[in-house]
C-alpha cells in the first residue's frame, strides 16, 4: 500500500511541476533572422 501511495504522490509531484513549467514557459520571440537562402555556385565547391 505504501509503494501505491509513494508512486502517486510522485506522479502528482511531476504533474504539479510540469503544469507550473507549462504556464511560466520561457516565451519570447522567435529569431527574426536566418532560415534558408540560396547558396551561389561559388559557396557550393
Amino acid at each position: 500500500m505504501t509503494l501505491i501511495r509513494r508512486a502517486l504522490v510522485a506522479v502528482g509531484a511531476a504533474g504539479i511541476i510540469a503544469a507550473i513549467l507549462r504556464v511560466r514557459g520561457t516565451g519570447g520571440t522567435p529569431p527574426q533572422r536566418g532560415g534558408w537562402r540560396e547558396l551561389s555556385p561559388d559557396e557550393l565547391s
